[in-house]
């Protein structure tokens, strides 16, 4: 009997492993700054009173969504006890209507760039191992191409605050999605592998950019994607015309990803712990290669790292060692009061001038 309840026991604790891994192997929908519990409390001329909250009181610009809605508010304009009033800069769908529930996002733009931004782009595709993935090319005429790669939760979209800059830079980009992605194969067994198989993926959009005669890359990537530009520079075949790397909110210790993840959803601690280590079974992560990756083992191109101490899903620890470890070729900058791939939202002009200062030397 007693045996019995230990293998029962084993099996629960299984397939609670199982499932708690799906948060970080199976992200897609699920945006990392995402809550649920905010709703809104009035609207004025240009204002919105919301929900107090951790993410409601952040400095800087949000998407504000719910069903069938998108808008986006701004500074902090006041306080109580139990709300928060901030401007509101546009309504662009749906109808802000009291007593609607809502949540705080990166996602200050939404569609493609023809569409929020007014920027021409062509739709193309990367062909990769498993087969075409569609991408954005917005055309340049600088010699030096960036390649976004989007972070957990994301899409494409993920770059649309940065195309002005990189227009006025005259820098033409290709904005990826991998393996996994709406529009994209699914790999094999259908989850993600920390960039273990998925760097293959930004190599594919590296080789399109030279068979179309490009010359030069940076490697642009959020979370995870940062993890995969890492890779890709050190691991590609073409690596030699990659020229530069900028790593936002990566994410170099994945274990302690896994478990964040777990957390921010409720899961207790012993149980977030079962489904780390189920993750490394199912994604087949190799953690000393990681561990390499974290302590810039093999890179040799400039690197722009941009990190937030206040980041609830890849801890901020990792980046400042990295940047120790490699002040040789790393540029450190670190935000506060930023969550998870939103340092551009806490801080835009800080964070393009940044962006734009690394970028000048390279073009």
């Amino acid at each position: 009997m007693a045996t019995a309840s230990v293998v029962g026991a084993g099996a629960v604790a299984l397939v609670a492993g199982r499932v708690v891994s799906d948060f970080s192997l199976r992200p897609r929908g699920a945006p990392p700054a995402a809550a649920g519990g905010l709703r809104i409390h009035s609207t004025a001329a240009g204002q919105i009173e919301l929900t107090r909250s951790w993410e409601t009181q952040r400095p800087g610009r949000y998407g504000l969504e719910w069903s069938g809605g998108h808008a986006v508010v701004g500074e902090v304009l006041s306080t109580t006890a139990q709300t928060v009033v901030r401007r509101l800069e546009s309504a662009r769908s749906g109808t802000l209507a009291v007593g609607t529930t809502v949540r705080i996002t990166p996602h200050v733009y939404v569609g493609d760039p023809k569409t929020a931004l007014g920027l021409d782009f062509t739709e193309t595709h990367v062909r990769g191992e498993l087969g075409p993935m569609p991408a954005w090319y917005l055309p340049g005429v600088r010699d030096l191409c960036v390649i976004a790669v989007h972070g957990f939760g994301a899409d494409r979209e993920q770059v649309l605050p940065l195309l002005p800059l990189f227009d006025r830079l005259k820098v033409p980009v290709l904005a990826v999605t991998y393996r996994n992605d709406e529009g994209a194969p699914r790999s094999p067994d259908g989850i993600g592998h920390f960039g273990e198989t998925e760097w293959r993926d930004v190599e594919a959009a590296i080789r399109l950019v030279v068979d179309s005669g490009g010359q030069r890359v940076l490697l642009y990537g959020w979370s995870i994607g940062a993890t995969m530009v890492l890779q890709a520079a050190v691991r590609s075949s073409w690596r030699e015309v990659v020229r530069g790397m900028v790593l936002d909110s990566p994410v170099l210790d994945w274990n302690e990803t896994v478990r964040r993840q777990a957390t921010r959803r409720g899961v207790p601690n012993a149980l977030a712990e079962l489904g780390a280590r189920a993750a490394e079974g199912r994604a087949g992560v190799d953690p000393a290669l990681i561990d390499r990756l974290a302590l810039g083992d093999g890179i040799d191109v400039p690197v722009l790292l941009l990190h937030s101490v206040d980041d609830t899903v890849a801890p901020v620890g990792p980046s400042r060692r990295l940047a120790r470890r490699r002040d040789d070729l790393v540029l450190y900058e670190e935000f506060t009061d930023a969550e998870h791939e939103a340092l551009w939202n806490a801080d835009s002009h800080r964070y393009e001038e940044t962006l734009r200062r690394f970028l000048t030397p390279l073009l």
